[in-house]
């Protein structure tokens, strides 16, 4: 298993040229997301051979129009696209409001159902959950209602140790679902063979967390506490920590103290500030805290397995 994510975009607000606001694209289990959709995002999407078809649940940190203008177009060229799956939209209460009176007075017409799933809660909360991927939100703080979203594989099925299992003639094919899920085994003869003596641990579960536009905020920490890998928005230096402050912004070595206490294994930077024209200059900030820092940018592919 693996967790993949492409960015799409990684830029404050103001536009330029070559430089999108928040967009990626995970896929995680063979499950595909997006998380956030600014201005621009189905463009980058072609660009960077992102499929459609695949994307069945979108993520909305919050309302700021960087991370969600986007929105209406992607699903306008659904409809055009002639679309019938169903689409579930994860974004703060009002984004139902928004996204259906852009619907109403552009008069377009979709024949897929749009799901909203509007959020209000300041806790963490399990938003999504199937056979394979649980996703819960990161609440954070900014300047309106904000979430991030941590998304983790369930926990997988235990490998069976066939040496151990052929010694044991009862044992049929049909049994191994059950070593898989943990079950002992009985004999015949009433006799428990405990699972651990017939299988091996599962490899690790991986994880990813997603902190959107923030302040310094560590009691996220607990939430994305070891995930393999975690993007969290650097907007500012620390020569602007004031202005951080004031727009609720964090600075690359507030992320990477972030990552640090939370004993992450990947730290992603993003969301830069347009005053900065070298972002090398992020990289070097969040490295005096955190070792192994990634600058997001547009159309990187970042892999863990």
């Amino acid at each position: 298993m693996s967790i993949e994510l492409t960015i799409l975009g990684c830029h404050s607000a103001t536009p330029r040229v070559n430089a999108y606001p928040t967009a990626q694209y995970l896929e995680i289990n063979s499950r595909c997301f997006l998380i956030d959709c600014g201005e621009g995002t189905q463009r980058q999407m072609r660009k960077y051979k992102v499929g459609f078809s695949r994307i069945n649940h979108i993520f909305i940190s919050h309302l700021h129009g960087d991370h969600f203008f986007g929105l209406i177009g992607l699903i306008s060229t659904f409809g055009i696209l002639n679309r019938e799956k169903d689409l579930h939209i994860y974004g703060p209460q009002g984004i139902r409001e928004v996204i259906n009176l852009q619907l109403k007075h552009s008069k377009s017409h979709v024949k897929f159902d749009l799901i909203f799933h509007e959020l209000n809660s300041k806790t963490s909360e399990l938003i999504f959950e199937d056979e394979k991927v649980e996703i819960r939100t990161v609440p954070l703080h900014h300047r309106i209602y904000t979430n991030g979203f941590f998304f983790k594989e369930k926990e997988k099925p235990r490998k069976l140790d066939m040496n151990a299992i052929n010694e044991v003639q009862e044992i049929e094919t049909c049994d191994y679902n059950n070593l898989k899920a943990g079950k002992d085994f009985v004999t015949n003869s009433n006799e428990t063979i405990q699972n651990s003596l017939l299988t091996l641990d599962p490899e690790a579960s991986l994880s990813y967390a997603f902190c959107s536009d923030t302040s310094y905020k560590p009691d996220i920490i607990e939430i994305i506490r070891e995930a393999n890998l975690l993007y969290h928005e650097a907007t500012f230096l620390s020569d602007k920590e004031d202005l951080a402050k004031k727009t609720r912004h964090s600075t690359a070595r507030q992320a990477a103290s972030i990552a640090k206490k939370a004993n992450v294994e990947k730290l992603i930077i993003g969301h830069y500030s347009s005053r900065y024209k070298d972002i090398s200059l992020f990289k070097k900030e969040a490295e005096e805290i955190f070792n192994t820092v990634i600058l997001a940018e547009a159309g990187k592919v970042i892999s863990i397995k």
